[in-house]
This record gives C-alpha cells, sequence and structure tokens, in this order.
C-alpha cells in the first residue's frame, strides 16, 4: 500500500512539473523557408542556447539566453563565416570582455564593457603583439597609451 501511494505522489508531482513548464525547440523561417534562428523556448520565452543565420543560411551569431535576454557567452560571424567579435552579456547588456576582429587589418581589441558601455580599458594588438591602450569612462576615452612601457607607468594596479 506504501509503494502505491508514493508512485501517485511522484505521477503527480511529475505531471505538475511538465504542466507549468513547456520546454520545446523553436525554429523561426525567413520568407523564402530558409531557418533564420532556432533555439529553446520554455513557454513562448527565448532560454539556453541559440543560432541565428544569414538568408545565405550561414550563422551570424550564436549564444545564450535567460528569460528572453542573452546572458552569457556570444559569437558573431560574418557572412563570409569569419569571426568578427566575441563578448559576454547579463540581462541583454555587453559586460566584461568583448574582443572585436578586424581580420582585413590584422587588428584585435580587447573591450572592458559595464552596463553596455565601454568602461575600462581597451587594448589593441596587431598580429598579436600589443600596439596600443586605451581606457574608457563611461564610453568615453579618457587616455591613450601607444608603448606598454608608458601603459603600465601610467597604470600600475591596471588588472588586464
Amino acid at each position: 500500500m506504501i509503494h502505491k501511494s508514493l508512485l501517485l505522489i511522484l505521477a503527480v508531482v511529475f505531471s505538475g512539473l511538465t504542466a507549468f513548464s513547456q520546454k520545446e525547440y523553436h525554429y523561426d523561417y525567413y520568407a523564402d523557408g530558409t531557418v533564420k534562428a532556432e533555439g529553446w523556448l520554455n513557454d513562448g520565452v527565448k532560454v539556453d542556447f541559440w543560432h541565428f543565420y544569414y538568408p545565405n543560411g550561414i550563422v551570424s551569431k550564436e549564444g545564450h539566453f535567460k528569460n528572453n535576454k542573452k546572458h552569457g557567452y556570444w559569437y558573431y560571424y560574418s557572412k563570409t563565416k569569419e569571426l568578427v567579435k566575441e563578448g559576454h552579456f547579463i540581462d541583454d547588456k555587453a559586460e566584461k570582455w568583448w574582443i572585436i576582429y578586424d581580420i582585413a587589418a590584422g587588428i584585435t581589441r580587447k573591450y572592458q564593457y559595464k552596463n553596455n558601455k565601454k568602461e575600462g580599458y581597451c587594448l589593441l594588438y596587431r598580429n598579436s603583439k600589443l600596439f596600443k591602450a586605451e581606457r574608457y569612462v563611461n564610453d568615453i576615452k579618457t587616455g591613450e597609451w601607444t608603448d606598454v612601457f608608458s601603459f603600465k607607468r601610467d597604470n600600475p594596479n591596471a588588472s588586464l
């Protein structure tokens, strides 16, 4: 008798959980029928990992959602499949470090963001070698250094 009661309780609990959460894999399409986006919905809200596509089928961006907002690490690609930028989102706002790639110029920029604005340092690399550093406060450039020695002298406690 105890086993039947336990099974009945478990059945009620599990059926209640599935009634409250309707997680499904979802596709959005362009007018011509090609996939525009795909990912997880939970009761109609974007969650977990999503892929977005250009009309030609190449991935344009991909990353995580939490409650319909970008949340976590994201990747953005050009129409020629090159990674053009990557970085963190928290509640749909750019946060922490972001990396922007300028393939044609051979330059990589690493920016610090807070609340969707540049806040902190920007490090510029040419062919993997640091050649310039900048400092931003509330999206406004407040400092610039063109050699590592001057940067370290002026910013001895910089956490890079």
